[in-house]
């Protein structure tokens, strides 16, 4: 229980220590050996965690969400043909495991046989299907289709996974829309400090998800100054304690907490946040947090962190909020389940980047995804120069990086700059 406790506030290093504690004891316990893989994993640590799923496999022959977590674990470190021969594994006949079907979907390039998708389609048939594995085999059919070119099936079958989980959500948009018009007003009483932690470590990669944050990452992190990390919750973290220390619980309490805090508690913030993503370092003098709703806490981060770099990755809407709508996305981004939700949200971010700009000007660089695809050099040194960093040739094969990506296009950044991405939204322009 306390290392679920300590994975929820992202103490993993402890988590682990106390999870390889269980483990050591009780080296034949699968729950231990399963609990102490998915740490490592989630830690970086793929050798070790691998190594935990084999010995799993080897005890439960076949056990299909321990080769779907064994699948994500190859997908991440860029074992692609590993982690389809795990996915399909997981998919057998006889086998009813929905999200090792999304997560075929999930690798972008992977092209669905039709045999596969006449086993989604029976599968879905089944009364007894989970709602889960409801929604996993309607997304993965979404991707099927569309690579058939079939739109409007696949828009079907994205719309039917979205109600699903629209149907299960607590998502309020007029709550976020408050919660933007807030940051506003206390940002425009406070009046700007530098009082924060100084270090000038991180660079922010902040946005709508599915924006091409991924890509930026990728191309800073091919630079031998840079450590690519992943999306970290830090910052997250320390919103939540922000938002609990009034016992008087409102929603609003965040941001309106940051107005009390002293130069200390500035100052304490930023550091814990430089020590607490140490562990997911390798000791380059800069590093990347792509966290992408991030942007929303823009005015905390120039607070605790005043030397901060942030760029905003944006891309075109439809084409950029189409593309939540048909990404599953595992846990937060309600808004990505409802088009309206969609573009509401889509435009209270431009409003609120709007007032960042203006809040902390030339402090902020946003990067637009169309442009990078089709200006690339040029796009790539202007990020440098942003960042401080003299130019390296690596940034612009940044394809050839080998780096953990964990996010969904961890298999589109292995390939070159491709323009053909651009434009997929208009297949579906009659359903927008």
């Amino acid at each position: 229980d306390y290392i679920n406790v300590l994975r929820k506030r992202q103490k993993l290093v402890e988590a682990r220590e106390h999870a390889q504690e269980l483990f050591e004891n009780d080296k034949e316990n699968l729950y231990f050996k399963s609990q102490f893989a998915v740490i490592s994993m989630q830690l970086g640590d793929y050798e070790t965690a691998l190594a935990l799923f084999d010995q799993l496999l080897t005890a439960m022959p076949g056990e299909p969400v321990t080769l779907t977590s064994k699948g994500h674990a190859l997908k991440t470190i860029g074992d692609t043909d590993a982690a389809i021969s795990c996915y399909r594994e997981a998919c057998r006949d006889g086998v009813i495991h929905g999200e090792a079907w999304q997560s075929l979907a999930n690798l972008k390039t992977y092209k669905f046989a039709e045999s596969e998708v006449a086993r989604m389609e029976d599968l879905l048939k089944n009364p007894a299907l989970r709602k889960m594995d409801r929604v996993y085999l309607h997304f993965g059919l979404g991707k099927a289709y569309e690579d058939r070119r079939e739109y409007d099936l696949a828009f079907s079958n994205y719309a039917n996974g979205n109600q699903i989980k629209r149907a299960e959500s607590r998502y309020i948009a007029q709550h976020m829309s408050e919660e933007f018009e807030e940051q506003r007003r206390v940002f425009s009483t406070l009046v700007p400090s530098r009082e924060g932690f100084e270090a000038p470590d991180p660079i922010f990669i902040v946005g709508m998800p599915r924006a091409g944050s991924t890509l930026l990452e990728q191309i800073l992190s091919s630079h031998s100054q840079v450590d690519g990390t992943q999306e970290l919750p830090n910052i997250l973290s320390a919103v939540h304690q922000l938002r609990s220390r009034n016992k008087d619980f409102d929603r609003l309490n965040y941001p309106r907490a940051i107005m009390d805090l002293s130069p200390d508690e500035l100052r304490d913030f930023g550091r814990a946040y430089i020590e607490d993503t140490r562990t997911h370092r390798k000791g380059a003098p800069f590093f990347i947090d792509k966290m992408p709703n991030n942007f929303r806490h823009i005015g905390l981060i120039k607070r605790i962190l005043p030397n901060a770099r942030i760029i905003d990755a944006r891309r075109h809407p439809l084409s950029c909020t189409f593309s939540c709508f048909k990404q599953l996305f595992a846990e937060g981004q309600e808004f990505t389940n409802d088009l309206a939700y969609a573009g509401r949200y889509y435009r209270d971010y431009v409003d609120l980047m709007d007032f960042w700009q203006a809040r902390f000007p030339e402090q902020i660089l946003q990067v637009e995804y169309e442009t990078v695809v089709n200006d690339f050099e040029s796009q790539v040194k202007t990020i440098l120069d942003y960042c401080g960093l003299p130019f390296e040739p690596a940034c612009l094969s940044f394809y050839k990086t080998e780096r953990a990506v964990r996010t969904p296009s961890s298999e589109q950044v292995r390939q070159p700059i491709f323009k053909s991405g651009l434009d997929q939204w208009r297949n579906f322009e009659t359903h927008l």
